[in-house]
């Protein structure tokens, strides 16, 4: 069942952007980073990364660092930078809940092997024209319109579909269940034309 609104807490960021997590952490399974072939730029990971190198834990060890925050996943795989799109993982039928202030700018369909699979939303941060937030892996809100004013970890976006039956999903490597998600990514913003 939907646990509501996830508390503010923030989980990644690219350059100013401040990603929050939206989806209520009693409903979070995992956190995973991946690169992506379509051209988004790389997040910064607010956290402990759960799969660092041997020599990484025994500097954290002795150093200190990295020791608060959500335990997140560098999954590898695909070309681009390795933290370029970020999985949180969720069960099917979460509620996804917007991670930046900002307006809709776009809801266009999401086709994955050649089956719609609910939609990309599109979010431009408030004062930042110069970027694009996208989640997909949902079914977007019935009451979400290009144009609708979002806030981080209030309003509800969409759900979280089951894609275990079109896609291996990384995500299931650090998860006790198929990986399912709601995918992040950051893009420059297309400069629209005259």
């Amino acid at each position: 069942l939907p646990a509501g609104p996830p508390r503010p807490q923030v989980i990644a960021l690219q350059g100013p952007i401040r990603l929050m997590l939206p989806v209520s952490l009693s409903r979070v399974t995992a956190l995973g980073y991946h690169a992506s072939a379509d051209g988004a730029l790389a997040l910064r990971p607010v956290g402990r990364q759960g799969n660092r190198g041997l020599v990484g834990r025994v500097a954290r060890s002795l150093f200190g660092g990295g020791g608060s925050g959500l335990r997140y996943y560098v999954l590898g795989g695909g070309s681009g930078p390795a933290t370029a799109s970020l999985d949180v993982g969720a069960p099917p039928g979460s509620d996804v809940y917007s991670p930046v202030d900002g307006t809709v700018v776009g809801i266009t369909p999401y086709v994955l092997a050649g089956k719609h699979m609910g939609a990309r939303i599109d979010v431009q941060p408030s004062g930042n024209p110069s970027i694009i937030v996208s989640l997909t892996h949902l079914r977007p809100d019935p009451n979400l319109t290009v144009g609708s004013t979002v806030t981080a970890t209030t309003s509800k976006v969409g759900t979280i579909l089951d894609f275990a039956k079109v896609e291996s999903q990384a995500l299931a490597r650090v998860t006790q269940d198929t990986g399912n998600h709601v995918a992040i990514a950051v893009h420059a913003a297309t400069p629209s034309l005259p």
